[in-house]
């Protein structure tokens, strides 16, 4: 039985960890992870000041979603799930939750940068590019910008 929960401070290395896994599904290399290991990471200040969400089935957290809110919208910073629990409709409710969490801040779009291995996903919440922006952790790369109006 799955279930929504706030995380603790405890599970921030293991939460951050998940987000490293997840985002090795689109074939990264260990180098590309590790240049994106700080953006991916989770912190106390993230349980403070943004909404956070774990995804825990049985015991066991499978998924983790991040929304902040931005100058003018709402903002998804993290959405992953861990890859042996991808497929079934896990990211569907995480994703959910990130659009309530958004709508819940007063904002009318919420921005995603995407990795453009997910584009199809986020395309399915009515998602469409609406520019591109650098990414925070690999030089000269370019990441989809995406709104989804709220």
């Amino acid at each position: 039985m799955t279930c929504l929960r706030q995380p603790t401070d405890s599970e921030l290395p293991a939460l951050s960890a998940l987000c490293l896994r997840s985002k090795a599904v689109w074939g990264y290399d260990a180098a590309f992870l590790e240049a994106c290991r700080d953006e991916l990471s989770l912190g106390p200040d993230d349980i403070e000041q943004t909404a956070l969400i774990v995804l825990e089935d049985t015991g066991v957290v499978i998924g983790v979603a991040q929304v902040a809110v931005g100058p003018k919208d709402a903002e998804l910073w993290k959405l992953f799930v861990d890859p042996d629990h991808m497929g079934v409709g896990h990211g569907r409710r995480l994703m959910v939750w990130a659009l309530d969490a958004a709508r819940a801040t007063g904002r009318s779009r919420l921005l995603i940068e995407a990795d453009p291995g997910a584009l199809p996903f986020y395309r399915r919440f009515g998602a469409a590019q609406i520019g591109e922006v650098a990414s925070g952790s690999i030089p000269g790369r370019a990441l989809p910008l995406l709104a989804v109006v709220l």
